[in-house]
């Protein structure tokens, strides 16, 4: 099995001067990961864990101070990880999995000719082998 067999196309994405605050909002309609790009191509990968990391705890509480908003106007640029290692869509379920663990990964773009086709994650992958097994 290939990765363009478990692959999610309905990829998220946003331009690099996109604003944290509205990242955050889309990636609470749903999803984990946000993929940017700029003109077609693919410059980085934002995650939950990014947008927590990148967030102050202190907003929305007593707290919170001017430099906490000011947060939220950072770029994807700023708090995207630059540079993703990416896959073919035939590159094997097996070989993606590894990796993702060898990289300590948790989504791989998936990317033809460089031409973003969609996203896999370690979630995916785990679905796969959970469903092989039953």
């Amino acid at each position: 099995m290939t990765v363009n067999s478990i692959m999610r196309c309905d990829v998220v994405t946003v331009s690099p001067d996109a604003a944290l605050i509205d990242i955050r909002e889309r990636l609470q309609e749903g999803g984990n990961h946000m993929l940017v790009v700029e003109e077609g191509a693919l410059r980085g990968v934002i995650s939950d864990r990014d947008v927590l990391k990148a967030i102050s705890p202190f907003l929305d509480a007593y707290s919170e101070k001017h430099h906490d908003m000011e947060a939220l106007s950072r770029s994807a640029s700023e708090i995207m990880q630059g540079d993703p290692i990416t896959v073919a869509p035939n590159t094997s379920i097996e070989e993606a999995s590894q990796t993702l663990l060898d990289n300590r990964a948790s989504s791989l773009p998936v990317v033809d000719e460089g031409d973003l086709l969609g996203i896999v994650t370690g979630k995916d992958m785990l679905e796969y082998y959970v469903s092989e097994e039953v």
